[in-house]
């Protein structure tokens, strides 16, 4: 692995992660042994979309934290804040509910 420009970041330790070119479905983090492909680390996991995904046509992943085999994987660049997406989420179904 190697260092890229990027900031990416583990979902489970918050630890930085380096790589160079695609990231391999069994990699791990250097520094928790947690699983680097998955949805928790694609920048298209969505909480609120179908599947947990915003591409429509992924195949549903059980465990979102477990490595997987989806096609459609992308790591996230920069740390994900899961505080202003559980906040997001919260304020778009205020809104959907609100009289």
């Amino acid at each position: 692995m190697m260092a890229t420009a990027e900031g990416r970041f583990c979902h489970s330790c918050r630890g930085p992660v380096d790589f160079d070119g695609r990231l391999g479905f069994r990699e791990s983090c250097q520094h928790c042994e947690a699983d680097l492909h998955c949805c928790l680390n694609c920048e298209l996991y969505d909480p609120g979309a179908h599947n947990s995904c915003r591409e429509p046509v992924t195949e549903y992943v059980p465990d979102k934290e477990k490595r997987n085999f989806c096609g459609w994987f992308s790591f996230v660049g920069g740390e994900r804040n899961e505080e202003d997406e559980k906040a997001a989420a919260l304020s778009k179904l205020d809104a959907l509910f609100k009289k």
